[in-house]
């Protein structure tokens, strides 16, 4: 991103809006105004009301600074986006690229036509591995967040997550030092980012100030507000001790997913030891949580006391920001990314409206250009007709001229006619060589519709164990093992609505002796009908919901089919969807397709960036490994997959399909006369 000479950076937290303006002078990056409007209630407590009460506070902000002067950058909630950190391997710089994009593909939890994704390269210069961070967002999120902005007037240029704002903004500070962890503690949820050199991992609690004030509220019998107000006051009430002692549990979780993470970090880079820890946000004026986490953690807990250059503040917005500066962090953070000094400058910003700005910003050359060309134009009419005026003075000498200039302009078009047909075969051989390329993303488009249908997986760690609290028969889980596919010529035999699905499941395994079907007769005979080439896929899967078979059916075959019939692709369709075979897991027998349960893995630690990685506690890595279990669940070692459901679908696709035509109109009914 260029370098700017202003920039505001506006987070719209949980209980306020709080907004930096930085300036760029001859002594550097300068804090030239703050704002902080609180909203009339906490947004975690309004209901249908919170659109209205963030609109609002944006026209405060609006009417307050009057003219909106240089970029905008706004901050999302780090709880709402995903981060996943993964080492590339040794690649050319050029297919960087390439593969980050593939990896998103496999990383994201939603397809990449869902979401806004962006992502940064970390790379020490003294090792040759290189770190990718991939960040997302649904789109929806962030578009209905720029659309707050929008609607009060102001362009957004940049939008990232808060906890890359809050580290853009300490490396900034060079108060990253050795390996440092932040603790910015939200009203929602608190985020972890560890740096170290130029690497950072992130992690996000569900665990903020709005959980110390419920704790307030089953305590004291308080309203919220109420309960809000008391824990704002603990530090200078006299009823301290007993405030704290009503918050302590929450303190307690707190330190717990805190050690949590810590260990979990250490357990993936075991040649770092963090060394100290900066602590942010509004809820650490809590008197006591400073010491408490500096007691438990066993490391040196820092609260920042001034944050960028603010000396040249009015003395009222000076005050302003020293009482809210724990709370400003990533509105500074994001300031510093839009002058263009972040360490960090991916952005979560819209392609679409990247490219309308881009458009936008070339408007005024554009209209430069036109003036350039009407003046030329001008000049030229005058140079022909001054010209004209000449050849009626001197016409024979001229008209010798024309003859001449016809001459040779009819000699060069036969030789470039010549030139042009001579050229003829190559450009077929260019033809030929660019329809290799036509067809080539119909797989991978076919396998992501298909498994797009699947009940999304766990993304994180937190995830795993939020699912294994749920029984397994309610679980909206199926696992794809694995799946196989066969070309057919004529696809067409096994789309005829006379074909039930039975004969359909046994017809379309009959030339496949590994598709778990064993061998059949010879297929079904091609019709009279014109014939279509196209795929027919075997996937194999399992799931412990209780449904079984039926829940498989409404949630891959029933979509399927409905994705098949409303498709409008001229490149595939799926036109039959079926289960072909479904049984309960009872013992240790070969699965289906010849699966076998997975064995755990040897390494037992949850590791997030492999999403499906099975869940152990942080200091398990020691224990001694358990005897295997050929039931075992691979993602839940602890369960056992008898009583599952296991199922093979089928999966007829056709390719090249001609366009769907428009169902014919139902017919009038007549009405019996009375």
């Amino acid at each position: 991103m260029p370098s700017l000479n202003s920039a505001w950076g506006i987070d719209v937290g949980n209980r306020a809006l709080k907004a930096v303006r930085l300036v760029r002078s001859a002594e550097g990056i300068k804090v030239a105004d703050v704002e902080v409007i609180e909203h009339e209630h906490i947004l975690s407590q309004a209901g249908d009301n919170r659109d209205s009460l963030i609109q609002s506070a944006l026209a405060n902000f609006v009417q307050h600074q009057g003219s909106i002067k240089g970029a905008i950058a706004v901050g999302v909630s780090g709880q709402s986006s995903f981060a996943r950190f993964i080492k590339l391997p040794p690649v050319e710089p050029k297919k960087i690229p390439e593969i980050v994009r593939f990896e998103a593909i496999q990383q994201i939890p939603f397809p990449l036509d869902d979401v806004e994704w962006s992502y940064q390269l970390f790379q020490n210069e003294q090792s040759p591995e290189v770190e990718v961070g991939i960040f997302a967002m649904r789109r929806e999120l962030v578009n209905r967040h720029i659309q707050y902005f929008t609607e009060s007037g102001l362009d957004v240029e940049l939008v990232q997550m808060n906890p890359l704002a809050v580290y853009n903004a300490m490396h900034y500070d060079r108060r990253i030092k050795g390996t440092t962890m932040v603790v910015d503690l939200g009203a929602e949820n608190t985020d972890l980012i560890i740096a170290e050199g130029e690497t950072i991992w992130l992690r996000s609690i569900p665990i903020g100030g709005n959980n110390f004030t419920e704790a307030l509220v089953k305590s004291f019998k308080l309203k919220f507000p109420k309960a809000e107000e008391l824990k704002r006051n603990a530090a200078t009430s006299k009823y301290g001790r007993q405030i704290l002692q009503a918050m302590r549990p929450v303190f307690a979780d707190l330190v717990a997913e805190i050690q949590r993470s810590i260990g979990f970090y250490a357990s993936i880079h075991k040649d770092s030891r963090i060394s100290r820890v900066v602590a942010l946000g509004g809820t650490f004026r809590l008197p006591g949580l400073q010491k408490y986490l500096q007691q438990n953690l066993q490391l040196e807990v820092a609260r920042i006391d001034h944050l960028g250059n603010a000396g040249n503040l009015d003395a009222k917005v000076a005050a302003l920001f020293s009482d809210n500066l724990l709370s400003c962090v990533s509105a500074y953070g994001l300031a510093l990314q839009a002058m263009g000094d972040g360490a960090i400058n991916s952005s979560l910003l819209p392609q679409k409206i990247r490219r309308e700005r881009m458009w936008r910003d070339k408007t005024k050359w554009f209209a430069t250009a036109a003036a350039l060309v009407v003046a030329g134009t001008g000049v030229a009419y005058g140079s022909y007709y001054y010209l004209h005026l000449q050849a009626d003075k001197d016409h024979l000498n001229y008209g010798d001229k024309i003859q001449r200039t016809l001459s040779q302009a009819s000699a060069l078009d036969g030789d470039w006619k010549a030139v042009a047909d001579s050229g003829g075969p190559d450009r077929a051989q260019i033809q030929r060589l660019n329809g290799l390329l036509t067809g080539r993303d119909v797989w991978n488009n076919l396998l992501r519709e298909v498994f797009s249908k699947l009940p999304p997986g766990p993304a994180s760690d937190d995830d795993v164990v939020a699912m294994a609290a749920i029984p397994r028969g309610r679980r909206l889980q199926i696992v794809a093992r694995d799946f196989t596919f066969r070309y057919v010529p004529d696809v067409t035999i096994y789309e005829s609505a006379a074909m039930k699905d039975a004969d359909f499941s046994l017809q379309s395994a009959t030339a496949g002796s590994g598709s778990g079907f064993g061998r059949m007769a010879a297929p079904p005979a091609a019709g009279a009908g014109p014939k279509a080439r196209g795929y027919l896929l075997t996937l194999h899967v399992t799931t412990p919901n209780s449904g079984g078979d039926d829940y498989i059916r409404k949630t891959v075959i029933d979509p399927l089919r409905q994705s098949g019939e409303n498709s409008k692709s001229t490149e595939y369709r799926i036109t039959r969807a079926v289960v072909a075979i479904s049984r309960r897991v009872t013992s240790v027998q070969p699965m289906l397709g010849g699966m076998r349960p997975l064995n755990p893995p040897p390494n037992n630690v949850i590791d997030p960036r492999r999403p499906f990685a099975p869940v152990y506690p942080p200091n398990a890595a020691a224990a001694p490994a358990p005897p295997l279990d050929p039931l075992a669940d691979p993602l839940f070692p602890n369960e056992s997959m008898k009583d599952d459901t296991e199922a093979t679908l089928l999966i007829a696709v056709e390719l090249d399909p001609p366009p769907q035509q428009p169902a014919p109109p139902a017919a009038p009914v007549a009405s019996a006369s009375p």
